[in-house]
């Protein structure tokens, strides 16, 4: 751990009213003040490693919201986060975890492998069977929960059918590289297939190697930093061998990652450049806003918007989706109360902490209720998963749509 970090904390509270497990029990050691304090004690040699310090941290969203709202630049949840690489480069990867984030994930036809049986599973009707009959009662609680957040998989994913090279709709302003995300590609391959049809439409070639692997967030989650650096390597090299005017992410976890491979490979010029490249897809739409509202159409819906973690607290981009939207003629927006609050979903926290993932998504959902929108957009596929599952609960359900599609649908002149 930076020490210097530690003791940067003022402990001026500005983070509690930020922070989504302070404001749920009003704790200090659920607060990213009182995570910083016991690191600190850590550190100090006050506090030893204990299954209940552990247990405090682990409480910890990593939605970086602490680091917006802090004075003097505070990021508990990235402190944190490194403690845990710490602990676990002493331990090293479970089975489990050697499984899947250094056999499976930098490999992407053994992840749509794998994935394919989930497809087979929810197109066969199997899906609706098991779940009438109540048979995942038999197994335990975190694989019930799992499965109840399985969203509805495309026939193939995106990698497998779309173009290495899409040209430009008219005059040719640029080129730019997609860098198309795991679960973009596996789940929401509309959005992303959207997002290339938008670029195109815009006049820029858009390149989307097909060997791009993971872009390492998977590997912060589970603390292993040797695959973050694999991957990172792997991805600057790929994308280095193209001449590229931005690098595009229409994923905003993938997206955050991204834009630190020049820190997390210091001293490499190479990953310097590949960073600064990043852009996510809505800061290259907003660029072009007066040429693009030209071609958008009238969409008629009752629209708000959640701002993700990974883009507006790690990147900083929050006016750019909402003026997109305000581009939409008849589109009628309204903002959402805390919008850039957690949603719970946080990578994998709400399969290990489902009662607090819960009650942190159940202020979301109110929030969203309040505002009486037929649509709630975002552009992470972690928030697009949990939002879609609590909200199509709803009565009458509010339908979850990435931002790209909503823009793409308007183009299209699509009802």
């Amino acid at each position: 751990m930076d020490y210097v970090k530690l003791i940067n904390c003022m402990r001026c509270g500005m983070c509690l009213p930020a922070c989504p497990t302070y404001k749920e029990t009003f704790l200090e050691t659920a607060s990213p003040r009182g995570r910083v304090a016991l690191m600190r004690k850590l550190s100090e040699g006050d506090l030893e490693v204990s299954e209940r310090l552990l247990e405090y941290l682990s409480l910890c969203l990593d939605c970086q919201a602490c680091a917006s709202a802090c004075p003097s630049g505070v990021n508990a949840g990235e402190m944190v986060a490194d403690f845990r690489c710490e602990q676990k480069e002493g331990k090293g990867l479970s089975v489990m975890e050697d499984l899947i984030l250094r056999r499976l994930l930098p490999h992407p036809d053994r992840l749509e492998t794998a994935v394919a049986p989930m497809r087979a599973y929810q197109r066969s009707g199997l899906q609706k069977v098991v779940r009438k009959l109540g048979l995942l009662k038999m197994f335990p609680p975190q694989f019930e929960r799992m499965e109840g957040l399985l969203p509805e998989l495309p026939e193939r994913p995106l990698r497998q059918t779309i173009d290495e090279v899409t040209p430009a709709v008219g005059d040719e302003r640029g080129t730019v590289g997609f860098f198309l995300g795991c679960v973009m590609s596996l789940v929401f391959s509309e959005a992303s297939r959207a997002t290339v049809r938008l670029l195109s439409a815009l006049g820029y070639r858009v390149i989307t190697p097909r060997e791009q692997k993971c872009c390492g967030a998977p590997n912060v989650l589970a603390s292993d930093r040797q695959g973050l650096l694999d991957a990172a390597r792997f991805n600057v090299d790929l994308f280095g061998g193209h001449d590229v005017d931005f690098i595009v992410t229409d994923c905003g976890g993938c997206g955050a990652e991204l834009k630190k491979y020049g820190h997390h490979l210091d001293g490499d010029s190479n990953a310097t450049v590949f960073s600064t490249k990043v852009r996510d897809i809505s800061q290259i739409l907003a660029t072009h806003a007066d040429e693009l509202q030209q071609k958008l159409r009238p969409l008629p819906l009752a629209v708000t918007y959640h701002d993700p973690c990974h883009i507006a607290h790690c990147q900083g981009i929050r006016q750019e989706p909402r003026r997109l939207l305000k581009l939409v003629p008849e589109l009628d927006f309204r903002e959402l109360p805390e919008a850039d609050a957690c949603c719970g979903s946080a990578g994998t926290y709400n399969i290990e902490k489902p009662g607090m993932s819960d009650r942190v998504l159940r202020r979301k959902v109110e929030n969203v209720k309040s505002t009486g929108a037929q649509v709630l957009v975002t552009s992470n596929p972690g928030c697009l998963i949990q939002l879609k599952k609590a909200l199509a609960e709803d009565n009458p359900p509010v339908r979850v749509m990435h931002l790209t599609e909503v823009l793409n649908k308007s183009l299209a002149g699509e009802e």
